[in-house]
């Protein structure tokens, strides 16, 4: 019996080293050195596809050491150590540690970093992408100031972006399915993205990781949302072909929702303007010059239009919330406001990239025109309408 106890003791010790080595396996761990950063505050945080959480924070001694420790994520995911509002993005995509080494006063750039090379390629993208963001607002500065022409100014923001473009395009090209590859694809310049989703060429960086997502994350959050956005920027660029309607593709494409405030601070939703109506969406600028004459031509359209099935969802960037409810209150169409202003999530989702920027979403639901002529709005207009009046009559 003695015996007998002995070895069920065993037994259960094994079970017990099984099960915690199982759960040691199971987390990760964030650990380093930051010097110059006695008694400040240490932030570790999720940074989800639409969402920032935070993790955990820790209070650093004058030693600088800090380790965080958390169950590993079920598919590649992204986080941020954050001090004194300076970031260092990393990502984690299986069990490891994950070692910085860093000074509290280029805490985000001057980083150096062990133990994962997506981590590492992390921080090379970054690092372009700051090269990059600085470029374009001195280039701003010495516009606004008349020391450069509108042309060179043009071109020399567009060659500081595609400098960063050129970097990104290593990571996104030599590893698709990697983290370091989504990262790079989803870089802002003033909340716009550098890859833009409706370029022809800049479409097939989406197509890549999102097809490389969707092969080895299929149920990840992140290959769902690169899947929607690819199948938008496919859509969209096949629109902007001289189209012969009845080759259109059928396939459904859901367009990206927008929920936000209207007038009145209620929230209004694309969707619930958008159901079987043709629908103008409009990002905007109220305290614009042009922005007048924009809302006659809406105005003028809405009334020969708006029986027939055309709705206009438009999306104020103001800054100043007072001037846009003036503005707007009158307006017989949804007329909303997105708070971060130019800063706008949701612009960067459309990449709008200047304003104003028009779209238009067909009967069901898909993105079907970019304008980039408002000359040829109406015309755009009339098409969709007899095209899905003429569909739905089938």
């Amino acid at each position: 019996m003695k015996q007998i106890s002995t070895n069920l003791l065993a037994v259960l010790c094994v079970m017990l080293l099984l099960f915690t080595a199982c759960k040691k396996n199971s987390d990760f761990t964030v650990e380093g050195v930051v010097s110059g950063a006695d008694g400040q505050m240490m932030y570790l945080e999720n940074v989800g596809v639409s969402t920032v959480e935070l993790m955990d924070s820790v209070k650093l001694t004058a030693a600088g050491k800090f380790s965080f420790t958390k169950p590993r994520p079920a598919f590649p995911d992204f986080y941020r150590l954050r001090l004194n509002n300076q970031l260092i993005n990393f990502s984690v995509d299986s069990t490891e540690t994950i070692s910085f080494v860093a000074d509290a006063g280029t805490f985000a750039t001057s980083y150096s970093v062990e133990g994962s090379e997506n981590c590492k390629a992390i921080k090379n993208i970054t690092l372009a992408q700051l090269d990059a963001n600085q470029a374009i607002h001195r280039l701003r500065k010495e516009s606004e100031s008349g020391l450069l022409a509108d042309s060179v100014y043009s071109r020399q923001v567009l060659e500081a972006a595609e400098a960063y473009k050129d970097v990104a395009r290593k990571y996104i090209y030599s590893a698709p399915m990697s983290a370091a590859a989504y990262f790079a694809l989803f870089q802002q310049i003033d909340g716009l993205l550098f890859f833009d989703l409706y370029d022809k060429n800049d479409s097939k960086a989406y197509g890549a990781v999102a097809t490389s997502f969707d092969h080895y994350y299929p149920e990840s959050p992140r290959a769902k949302h690169l899947y929607n956005l690819a199948l938008q920027s496919i859509k969209v660029i096949r629109s902007q072909r001289p189209m012969d309607l009845d080759k259109v593709e059928k396939k459904e494409v859901s367009f990206l929702d927008i929920e936000l405030p209207d007038v009145h601070g209620e929230n209004t939703k694309l969707s619930s303007v958008a159901t079987g109506k043709v629908v103008l969406i409009n990002f905007t600028a109220y305290m614009s010059e042009w922005s007048p004459a924009l809302n006659m031509e809406f105005g003028d359209l809405y009334t020969r239009y708006h029986d027939k099935g055309l709705e206009i969802y438009q999306i104020s960037l103001d800054n100043d919330v007072h001037f846009w409810k003036n503005a707007a209150s009158n307006l017989p169409w949804a007329c909303v406001r997105d708070p971060q202003s130019v800063y706008s999530q949701t612009a960067a989702l459309y990449n709008v990239k200047q304003l104003p920027a028009i779209f238009i979403l067909d009967r069901k639901g898909n993105l079907v025109k970019r304008v980039d002529d408002v000359k040829k709005l109406e015309a755009d207009i009339k098409s969709c309408l007899l095209y899905t009046s003429d569909a739905a009559d089938e």
